[in-house]
């Protein structure tokens, strides 16, 4: 008996069933076919067996994350706004007057954000052709897409183009905010590039509509001396090329060196000279913190050049760095490998000195292995200094960690210090009574061994402790300035520095202070702004302990909830909002200076070194800043050039 012919897919005249988007987070394309709203991907046949096996083996993690029909209703419905939202700015897209321009500058933002070289443009448009061809593959007008992404303008000259013309646009945004804003202040800091240019990074803090905004004005390149002149000179120029106005101008934060804080010729002194006015001047908090902890004895010191020279000699070679990460392996430390101490990064040393404790026995071991020999490695009183450097750097690791990132007040990072120095009190008396509660290391040590040298660790600690207390003194003199935005009724106004704000009337401030002072409306405002600072300080302060950094950096910001409530004052306390957000505006440190060095020798790299100051300047302008540059506006001015 003969066969009947099998009966093609494309003959049962499956339809996608409405049902399935609700059960497994699908949806129909334009052909009819089922697509994923979770990943995208499309299934071939509208058969319910394949869409149920789709979602069950990549997406069971959506199942359970909302394991109700309520919650993945909900869940599937915000997808589905937002494929169709996708699906609109497309057909937007495609039919506006000059989407390749549109896409191109969409394309070089991509690329500069991720610090890719302009030469990657070419390469990204393949990558779109390919996924558009796949993706658009059951659209009628597939052939159109993929023709307008071919016809994207990509070159390394058109990316570096556009990327000028975004930084340009988010310039202009900066600027207009600057000088709109009712104070602003800045953070200048030097550092050399891949071929040793000198690069200054000048950053501005201020208040606009959105809160505190902190963000880079310029990198300035020095092809000659740096001196306080020159940075000065340099300074004063791009502020007066970019039009920003220095009346509102009121404090400037450097680091410590001789160029920027010299008594006569340092950058702050001719800045202030230059501007003919006084500035409320701060050394880099994290600086002078970082200062403060090298103040270890020298025998404490040479433990540190002993184990430098230990990690180096298993380092440094090949086959002997090898062999040593398989042995931690083997034994499944808590390390993988050791790591290299770098004196420019702060956090570096505690790093280095911890990972060294918990692999000790194993670095005897193995070295003991090699033919090597340490005796400070079997010295008890070496052993000693060295467990007590290991509990130490990792206190002051902790201060550091809190004094960094971004969203901190001028006034809560030397609170944050200050606290330290009565902790150190407490360090210092633990010691003396030979408890070691906060010594763990030492403790941990010193029960296994018996003897350690008290006194010593003792006067270590001592020593430190002054040091901390010579330094901060620009902190410690405008303690009542920087109080000022939390408690401004708690203080007296003849203790206000308010030489460096222009715009405020001291006896007009002093009135108002007095009007408001018995308005249980506004006082209350103050009161509700405490306890939420409390309380973002004490959730800190836990994360802290428990060393979950990135949870620390979803709390709420302090700066934002302190504009929040100034934010919510009248305007018949003009002066009290001039001088509150005038001191909100203050640079505590020179961390985000630091940061955009980091980007900028990414960016500027050995592969990379040619790079113009015009292209390093804005990629570093698109990267770090938190404005968007407006496409539509640029791509309407390139379709106005008579070129086009």
């Amino acid at each position: 008996m003969k066969k009947s012919p099998k009966r093609k897919v494309s003959e049962e005249n499956r339809e996608f069933n409405s049902a399935w988007t609700y059960l497994f987070a699908f949806t129909a394309n334009d052909a009819g076919l089922p697509v994923c709203l979770i990943c995208g991907e499309r299934i071939s046949y509208n058969k319910k067996c394949n869409v149920e096996r789709h979602f069950q083996n990549k997406h069971l993690a959506f199942a359970e994350k909302y394991p109700t029909e309520d919650e993945r209703k909900r869940a599937i419905s915000e997808l589905l706004r937002k494929a169709e939202e996708s699906k609109l700015s497309f057909k937007k897209w495609i039919s506006s007057p000059q989407p390749t321009s549109t896409a191109s500058c969409v394309a070089a933002l991509e690329i500069v954000k991720r610090g890719k070289p302009f030469t990657d443009g070419e390469y990204l448009k393949e990558s779109f052709i390919k996924i558009s061809e796949h993706l658009f593959s059951d659209f009628k007008n597939k052939g159109e897409i993929v023709q307008k992404i071919r016809e994207m303008l990509l070159s390394a000259k058109t990316v570096r183009d556009r990327t000028i013309k975004m930084a340009e646009n988010i310039s202009r945004k900066q600027i207009d905010d600057i000088n709109s804003a009712q104070a602003f202040s800045i953070a200048c800091d030097e550092s050399s590039d891949v071929n040793d240019v000198e690069q200054t990074a000048l950053l501005c803090r201020y208040v606009n509509c959105d809160g505190p905004q902190e963000e880079l004005i310029e990198l300035i390149p020095l092809k000659g001396q740096t001196r306080g002149q020159d940075i000065c000179e340099a300074v004063v120029s791009c502020l007066e090329a970019k039009g920003i106005s220095t009346t509102h101008l009121v404090s400037v934060s450097t680091d410590g060196a001789p160029s920027m804080r010299g008594a006569q010729k340092g950058f702050v002194n001719l800045l202030q000279k230059s501007l003919d006015r006084e500035l409320m001047a701060f050394h880099c908090i994290l600086h002078q913190e970082a200062l403060c902890a090298q103040t270890f004895p020298p025998e404490c010191v040479e433990v540190m050049n002993v184990i430098i020279k230990i990690v180096n000699k298993i380092i440094a070679n090949g086959l002997s760095h090898r062999q040593f990460c398989s042995l931690l392996e083997e034994v499944d430390t808590a390390y993988s490998d050791l790591l290299l101490h770098n004196k420019v990064r702060w956090l570096s040393r505690g790093e280095v000195l911890k990972c060294f404790a918990t692999c000790l026995e194993h670095v005897k071991m193995f070295l003991e292995s090699k033919g090597l020999r340490y005796p400070e490695l079997e010295d008890l009183d070496w052993l000693g200094k060295f467990y007590f450097m290991v509990d130490m750097t990792s206190h002051l690791n902790t201060l550091n960690k809190n004094l960094q990132g971004k969203g901190s007040t001028a006034l809560q990072m030397p609170e944050n210090v200050l606290a330290f120095e009565r902790k150190m009190t407490v360090f210092a008396r633990d010691a003396q009574k030979r408890t070691l509660s906060h010594f763990p290391s030492l403790r941990e040590f010193k029960e296994a061994n018996n003897e350690i040298n008290y006194e010593y660790f003792h006067r270590a600690i001592i020593a430190m402790q002054a040091a901390f207390g010579e330094r901060f003194s620009d902190f410690r003199k405008e303690k009542h300035t920087l109080s000022f935005p939390v408690t401004p009724l708690d203080i007296d106004p003849s203790l206000l520095n308010t030489v460096a704000f222009t715009g405020v009337c001291k006896s007009d401030l002093e009135i108002e202070l007095a009007d408001i002072a018995d308005k249980d409306l506004w006082v209350n405002k103050f009161k509700t702004l405490t306890a939420d600072l409390e309380e973002v300080a004490c959730h800190k302060a836990t994360l802290a302990k428990e060393h979950k950094w990135n949870d620390i950096e979803k709390l709420p910001h302090p700066d934002k909830l302190v504009f929040e409530t100034w934010s919510a004052i009248p305007d018949t306390y003009i002066n009290m909002k001039k001088y509150a957000f005038g001191v909100l505006s203050m640079f505590g440190s020179t961390y985000l200076c630091e940061q955009v060095f980091s980007s900028m020798n990414f960016i500027k790299s050995k592969h990379r070194s040619r790079i113009k100051d015009e292209s390093l300047q804005s990629c570093m302008k698109i990267k770090v800043t938190s404005y968007s540059p407006d496409i539509g506006k640029i791509c309407s001015e390139l379709q106005t050039q008579k070129s086009h």
